[in-house]
C-alpha cells in the first residue's frame, strides 16, 4: 500500500514537471522562430518631445558633395525645382568624368542653368605609368577649367583598388600624382578627395561591430586586412599629401572618415591648414553627439562645408534638422548607417551661413555671391 501511495503522489508532480519542460521548450522554439531580423526591428518611441522637423534649410546652400551621372542628357529643370524647394542655391556634381561626357555635361549647364552647378572632372590615376604621363591629365585639368571645372574628384578606389601597370596598389600619396595636386594648387581649383572606407569596415563582421548590417546587406564592402593596408596606413597616405602639397586646398570628404572622433579630426585641422572637410553620408556620426559636434563646428566653422552625397530630396530634411534645430531622439534615414538616433545641434545662425554657403565660397572658384545674398 505504501508503494502504491508514493507512486499516486509522484505520477501527478512527473506530470507536471514533464509539462512545465514541455511548455518551456515549446516556448522557447516559439521565440526562436518569431525572433526578428534587426532590419525589420523598428519600433515606435513613446517618447514625447518637441518636434521641429525640417523641409528647407534656413539658409541657402552649397551642395558640394553631389553625384548627378546622367547629367550630359539630363532635364535639369525638375531637378532645379526641388533644389528650389529644399533652399538649396548651388549643386557641385563631382561625377563630370572627362573627354566628351565632361563637354556635354557643362554644355548642358552652360545651356540651362550656369548659375545653379558647379561641375567637377575625374581623372584615370591608373594611367600613371602610360605615355603621356602627366602631360596628359595635366593639359586635362588646364582645358577643364577654360572650359567651365571648378575642381578635381578623388574617388576611393585611389588607394584601394587603382593598380599601377605592374600590378600594384597605387597609394594615395604616389610621387607619380604629385604634378596633379601641384596643378590643381597653381590652377585655384580644390581637390576633393575621398580615400578610404569607415574603419569598420576592417573590423570583424561580428555583434561588436557598428556597421554589421551595412556589410551584411553589402558584403563588398568589408575590407579584408590580409589584402588591403590598414585604414590608418591609407588615411596616412592621404595625409601625407596633405602636408606635401600646403599650396593646394583639399576638401577632405566625408569628414575624412573621422566624424566618430572628433578630436582626432580636430588634429588635422590644425596641422593642415589647406584641409577643409564635409558632412556627405556621414550626418549619423554627429547626430549622435550633439554636444561634442557643435563644440567642433564652432571651433572650426571656417573649414566645414555641407555635403549629401548621394542624392535624394527627402533625406535633406534629417540634414536640416540636425543642423539647426536642438530637436531630441529623432529617426535618421538609413538603419545600416545609424541604429541610433539623432539629436539637433543648434548651430548659431553665423555658423550655419558658414558651412551652408560661405566656405564653400571661398574654396570653390566662380561660385556667384549674388545667389545667397538675394535669398539669405
Amino acid at each position: 500500500m505504501s508503494f502504491s501511495a508514493k507512486k499516486w503522489v509522484l505520477l501527478p508532480i512527473g506530470v507536471l514537471i514533464f509539462l512545465g519542460i514541455t511548455y518551456w521548450i515549446i516556448g522557447l522554439i516559439q521565440y526562436r522562430l518569431n525572433v526578428m531580423d534587426v532590419e525589420e526591428y523598428d519600433p515606435i518611441s513613446t517618447l514625447v518631445v518637441p518636434e521641429h522637423p525640417l523641409t528647407r534649410a534656413k539658409f541657402p546652400f552649397i551642395d558640394v558633395h553631389n553625384h548627378q551621372w546622367i547629367m550630359p542628357i539630363q532635364d535639369l529643370e525638375d531637378l532645379v525645382a526641388e533644389m528650389d524647394s529644399l533652399n538649396m542655391g548651388v549643386m557641385v556634381n563631382l561625377s563630370g568624368f572627362r573627354g566628351k561626357i565632361l563637354e556635354w555635361s557643362l554644355d548642358n549647364v552652360a545651356e540651362n542653368y550656369p548659375e545653379r552647378f558647379v561641375v567637377f572632372l575625374n581623372l584615370n590615376f591608373e594611367n600613371l605609368d602610360d605615355p603621356g604621363w602627366p602631360e596628359e591629365p595635366l593639359m586635362m585639368l588646364e582645358e577643364g577649367v577654360k572650359q567651365g571645372v571648378k575642381g578635381l574628384k578623388v574617388y576611393k578606389e585611389l588607394g584601394l583598388n587603382d593598380q599601377d601597370n605592374d600590378g600594384n596598389r597605387i597609394a594615395v600619396n604616389d610621387p607619380r600624382l604629385d604634378p596633379i595636386w601641384a596643378k590643381c594648387g597653381e590652377l585655384r581649383i580644390p581637390v576633393l578627395i575621398h580615400s578610404g572606407e569607415p574603419r569598420s569596415f576592417w573590423e570583424p563582421k561580428d555583434k561588436y561591430n557598428e556597421r554589421w548590417l551595412e556589410l551584411k546587406q553589402f558584403p563588398s564592402r568589408y575590407r579584408n586586412p590580409e589584402k588591403l593596408p590598414s585604414f590608418d596606413s591609407i588615411m596616412a597616405e592621404q595625409h601625407a599629401v596633405f602636408r606635401k602639397h600646403p599650396n593646394t586646398k583639399f576638401i577632405n570628404a566625408h569628414l575624412g572618415w573621422y566624424g566618430n572622433d572628433l578630436k582626432k579630426l580636430g588634429e588635422l585641422m590644425d596641422e593642415f591648414p589647406n584641409m577643409y572637410t564635409e558632412i556627405g553620408a556621414v550626418l549619423a556620426e554627429l547626430g549622435r553627439q550633439p554636444k561634442a559636434a557643435r563644440a567642433f563646428f564652432i571651433a572650426y566653422q571656417d573649414r566645414i562645408l555641407f555635403g549629401k552625397d548621394t542624392y535624394k530630396m527627402e533625406e535633406y530634411y534629417t540634414y536640416f534638422r540636425v543642423l539647426e534645430t536642438e530637436d531630441e531622439y529623432f529617426d535618421y534615414y538609413r538603419k545600416r548607417h545609424a541604429h541610433w538616433k539623432m539629436y539637433g545641434m543648434g548651430l548659431p545662425d553665423s555658423v550655419l551661413r558658414k558651412v551652408y554657403y560661405e566656405n564653400a565660397l571661398n574654396v570653390i572658384p566662380g561660385i556667384d555671391p549674388s545667389i545667397f545674398q538675394k535669398k539669405d
